[in-house]
Parts: structure tokens; sequence; C-alpha cells
């Protein structure tokens, strides 16, 4: 009886031990990557205002690119991205610390002069790449550095949108699509809370949209389904779309400076054949 006593303590205090230490280990993460969300929020914020004041900069789009592509050269990150933090994930695999400032800096000068790109895959490269950081500085071990990489990724993805329970969820499903780490719940979220506060601290809005209230009707949940097989399709077609537009551009043009400029150069032209500039930059006034 005794014995049974004491092996029940000993394997509580190592779940206490194992929980208390993912707590901490996810609020330092959240702390650090709270504020360079927020500076990478504020950074972008900056940039859009300045670029809506001075349309004239999507001209410089093209110089921008080569600007781009040259520091990915000198940081040796060129290819990096998304990927690469999966794999930090799943294999375990290096995410050079460079990777961060090659992230924050391209992704602002793409905002700076009108390019079409989002902040969700950056987000998910710099928390993941502080996360993984943050790992080996802490010395974790190869096991533990992939629950680190996902609690960087829930941290900067909260902190730039003001949704903790979102970042967390999308953080941990996007690595594999189908399967969930519960494992991994607590300490993403705490992570993601941590970024969140952060944030709010430095006067960041939670992104937040009004709508109506549809009602629930047969009719409705018939539109809703069919909305989403259709999102799904346009999702597919869309990534395909860049696997094999990436591919091409690869194969037509080799060298990553061209295919920067000449990348500027197609943006330039398809604002000047729409007409506005609705979709330079993150697109958020348009949704």
């Amino acid at each position: 009886m005794e014995n049974s006593l004491l092996h029940w303590l000993r394997k509580a205090w190592l779940y206490l031990r194992a929980l208390l230490k993912w707590l901490a280990l996810a609020a330092v993460t959240g702390l650090a990557c709270g504020l360079v969300g927020t500076a990478f929020h504020k950074g972008i914020d900056f940039v859009t205002e300045l670029r809506l004041d001075h349309p004239w900069l999507l001209w410089l789009l093209p110089a921008a690119g080569l600007a781009i592509a040259g520091f990915y050269h000198l940081t040796k990150t060129e290819g990096k991205g998304t990927d690469d933090v999966i794999d930090a994930v799943h294999a375990g695999k290096p995410l050079p610390i460079l990777l961060l400032p090659a992230i924050f800096l391209g992704t602002v000068l793409t905002h700076l002069c009108g390019g079409s790109a989002g902040r969700e895959g950056a987000a998910l490269q710099i928390g993941g790449g502080i996360g993984h950081t943050t790992g080996r500085l802490l010395r974790l071990g190869e096991k533990d550095l992939p629950l680190a990489t996902l609690c960087g990724m829930s941290a900067v993805f909260s902190a730039l949108f003001g949704t903790p329970l979102t970042a967390t969820i999308f953080a941990m499903e996007v690595i594999s699509v189908g399967v969930f780490y519960y494992a991994g719940l607590l300490p993403c979220l705490t992570a993601a809370l941590m970024g969140y506060l952060v944030s709010l601290l430095m006067g960041v809005p939670p992104t937040r949209f009004t709508v109506a209230n549809p009602g629930l009707d047969a009719w409705t949940m018939v539109l809703v389904i069919l909305l989403a097989i259709g999102c799904a399709v346009a999702s597919i077609l869309f990534c395909r779309g860049l696997q094999e537009t990436g591919r091409l551009a690869a194969k037509l043009l080799p060298s990553p400076f061209v295919r920067a400029f000449v990348g500027g150069v197609l943006v330039i032209g398809l604002t000047l054949l729409v007409g506005n500039g609705d979709y330079n930059g993150a697109g958020m006034e348009v949704v």
C-alpha cells in the first residue's frame, strides 16, 4: 500500500513538473513573440499608411524585390519559409536565426511598395523561429524543440490578430492537416495568451468583424455547405497554382534576383490593369 502511494506521488510529481516547465517556457516564448509580433504589426501598419499616402511607392516594387532577394542571399536563407518551420516541428530540423530578420524586413518592405502579401505565413515563420531559438537557448532536447516551435507560432499569430484560441488551433493544425497534438494544447494556448496580452498592453487592437446573424434555417445551412465546398476547391486550386507557378518561374528564371524584379513588374502591371490598389498589401481593407 505504501509503495503504491509513493509510486503514485512520484508519478504525479513528474506530471506536475512537466506542466510547470512547459507553462514557464510557454510564458517566456509568448513574451518574446508578443514583443516581436507587436513590432511587426506596427511596422506593417506604418508602411501601409505611408504607401496609401504616397501611391508612387508602387513603382519601387521591382527595386524592393531586388533588395529582399539580396538580403536573403546575404543571410543564406534563400528558399526558406513555412515548409522549413513545419520540417522543424516534424523532423527537428534546425531553423536559421537569420530567417527572422529576413522574413520581418522582407514582409515590411513588400507592404511598403505594394506587394500583395499576407501576414499569416510570416507570423508562422517568425513565431516558429523564435520558439525554436528559445528552445535552443534553454537547451531543450530534440523531442521538446517541436513543441517550443509550435508555442512560438501560436504566440506571434495571436499577437498579430488578437485571436489566442484561433492562433492555438491554427498553429497546431497547420503542421499536420487532420492530426491534432493534444499534448501541446495547454502550452500553445499559454504562449498565445501571453502574446495577446503583450500586444494589448502595447496598443495593438484585436482583429474583429461585425457580422449580422443569418439565422439557422435549412436553406442557410445548405448555402454554408456549398460555400465551404467552393472555398475548399478555390484553396486547392490556389495552392496548386502557387506550386506550379513557382516551379515554372524557377525553370524560366533561375536567378532569384531576376524573379524578384519580374514579379514586381507584373504586380505593377496588374495593379494598373485593375485600376485601384485594393489588392496591394495585406488586403485587410477589402476583407
